[in-house]
């Protein structure tokens, strides 16, 4: 008899509970709900019993985590009551279902052993496709083999979506021998089970293996072909990725947005926008995922006008991703007004309490330069990471503050933090802009004691470090002493460091490894020949003009950005784009005549 059947046999009282426990519920009113079943005896009804657990986990989403955690707890003291309970499998099922949805993945796998040492429990199939999801979330690979064993010698060994469950455990686990030996061994396969393999290659890079088993699928649905189209994008073959996406008969927007996502990770940010534009349907995953691509891409402009566009366009709603994806491009361009507008609408749709919202919040804060609130907002995260202290920490060494940036450090070590890679190169930062040069030999070396190997941006920032110290001979020793390949950027600073100390024979030297880095770079020519100009070796000054003109070596255009009206406005040199461009310049021209004005006035008082 069906479970709807049975519904049709129960009493009005029965249903009535049934129809209770269907609605949106709370804490407070499932223990009334529990006290109606105790006083009309309704919890002999397994079936409503069973219900009744399932939906006490089921209210995470509106309580408190505490609440939520009390919520499962009852339902455990409910079943644990239970006289013969190990007689229902359903029961059983139910409450190692709920464990699972709450993220216990150890008290699943407990009550599963300790109902096997009861005579009356059968496993089914059910159950050990909870079992094996259990052990992929909770990343137990040696009870995902125990549950395995358990599935065979009890006959599910052949059973369509338990074979396919531990495929897919196996292949998330990486161990694609025993996820290919299930796979043969499995007498019936769906769709779900060659794409469960397939997404397995194409997660540990093997794509193909992944390619062979796709072409001897006889039918492909959109999930296969998604997954053989992701496991492309992570390589970087979006060539590869873009035959299959233009095959798909059927596209959905996990195609695109994966295709948009690839793109994006590959710079092409072009190809990535025709996609996004010629999508039929967007979500906010697409939306994010154009407006990431634009950051990631360093084009803060095109970034602002899509979460602009997302606002005014869509009935989509910013979330969390968007927040932490669009943050970056405001703080690029300093456009504070609507960095504050972002702030108030992650208060006002409750993330303050979500750490990398916040995190980027302090973050943009600081870059704008606004490290008092970037502060304020740090004081208040409940609960702070490695990450959050970065971003103060940087955020307070690149706006001067070394002296509270080497504090929030040394706070966060005693708190208990470890120190990361990008930790150390906002302390070093942060001796670097105050020029703290034995602060910054001091925690230089403690990188090892931290168990850190110091990478490129490390040396680079001591070698600065000691350079504006004029430091020179100490600077270039650790240029030579490097276990890693000097770059251009640690030499062009080193040179810059040799032209304000005007040491020509260091540099002339330095150069030399310069040009094999980086040819083109105009900074460093342009200092060199400074330094002959400031010795009047005018022969060497024109060498050098020479010398950059026969490499097209040109100078850097240089930009500014300001926010008007919380409108960015961005002013190159030398250009007359601007659309007010011709009553700046009048402006300018009426403020230098001013300003000659004033210079004649003041030759004839002087007269």
């Amino acid at each position: 008899m069906s479970e709807q059947e049975q519904q049709w046999l129960w009493s009005p009282r029965e249903r009535k509970c049934l129809s209770l426990l269907q609605h949106k519920n709370t804490k407070s009113s499932l223990l009334q709900i529990h006290a109606f079943m105790l006083k009309t005896a309704l919890e002999t009804n397994l079936n409503l019993l069973t219900k009744f657990i399932a939906t006490c986990s089921s209210i995470t989403s509106i309580i408190t985590t505490y609440d939520a955690l009390a919520g499962i707890h009852h339902a455990r003291e409910v079943f644990d009551k239970m006289p013969h309970r190990e007689n229902d499998t359903y029961l059983c099922n139910a409450m190692i279902k709920s464990h699972v949805g709450m993220r216990q993945f150890t008290e699943s796998i407990t009550l599963y052993r300790d109902l096997r040492r009861e005579k009356g429990f059968s496993p089914d199939n059910y159950t050990f496709l909870s079992l094996a999801k259990c052990c992929v979330l909770g990343l137990g690979f040696f009870e995902g083999e125990e549950i395995h064993n358990h599935a065979v010698k009890n006959g599910f060994g052949c059973d369509l979506f338990v074979g396919t469950a531990f495929v897919d455990m196996y292949a998330k686990f990486g161990n694609m021998g025993s996820a290919r030996k299930v796979f043969d061994e499995m007498s019936e396969r769906s769709e779900v089970s060659w794409t469960a393999l397939i997404s397995g290659y194409g997660r540990v890079g093997n794509m193909s293996h992944a390619r062979e088993l796709f072409d001897q699928m006889d039918e492909k649905d959109s999930a296969a072909f998604n997954v053989m189209i992701d496991g492309y994008v992570k390589l970087g073959d979006m060539v590869s990725a873009r035959v299959l996406f233009d095959d798909m008969p059927e596209r959905n927007v996990v195609s695109w947005t994966s295709m948009i996502d690839g793109y994006c990770n590959n710079g092409d940010v072009g190809s990535a926008r025709l996609l996004f534009n010629a999508m039929p349907e967007k979500n906010l995953f697409s939306w994010n995922a154009m407006i990431g691509g634009y950051c990631q891409n360093k084009q803060p402009h095109e970034a602002l006008k899509l979460f602009n566009e997302l606002q005014t366009g869509t009935s989509l709603e910013p979330d969390g991703v968007t927040i932490v994806s669009v943050l970056p491009a405001i703080a690029d361009l300093g456009a504070l007004d609507l960095g504050g507008w972002v702030h108030q609408f992650v208060i006002m749709k409750k993330l303050e309490k979500a750490t990398n919202v916040c995190t980027a919040l302090v973050d943009m804060y600081a870059k704008c330069g606004e490290i008092a609130k970037a502060r304020r907002v740090f004081e208040k995260i409940p609960k702070k990471e490695v990450v959050t202290w970065n971003a103060l920490i940087n955020g307070l060494a690149v706006n001067g503050c070394a002296k509270e940036a080497l504090d929030v450090f040394l706070e966060m070590k005693s708190r208990g933090y470890k120190p990361n890679e990008i930790t150390m190169i906002g302390v070093l930062s942060a001796c670097n802009h105050s020029g703290l040069v034995e602060e910054g030999r001091r925690w230089f070396k403690a990188m090892e004691d931290f168990k850190l190997t110091p990478r490129i941006e490390h040396y680079g920032c001591m070698v600065d470090l000691l350079g504006r110290a004029g430091c020179l001979k100490e600077a270039e020793d650790l240029i030579n002493s490097m276990p890693l390949e000097v770059n251009g950027i640690i030499l062009s600073s080193f040179l810059f460091a040799c032209g304000y100390a005007n040491d020509v024979e260091r540099a002339e030297r330095v150069l030399k490894k310069v040009n094999t880095t980086e040819p083109m770079n105009d900074g460093n020519y342009i200092m060199l020949r400074n330094m002959y100009a400031t010795e009047r070796r005018w022969g060497d000054v024109e060498e050098i003009k020479g010398l950059m003109r026969r490499r097209g070596t040109k100078k850097e255009v240089g930009c500014s950005v300001i926010e008007v009206n919380s409108r960015v406005l961005e002013f190159v040199a030398g250009t007359n784009v601007h659309p007010q461009w011709r009553v700046i310049h009048s402006v300018l021209g009426q403020l230098w005549m001013h300003m000659k004005g004033g210079d004649n006035q003041r030759e004839q008082c002087n007269c």
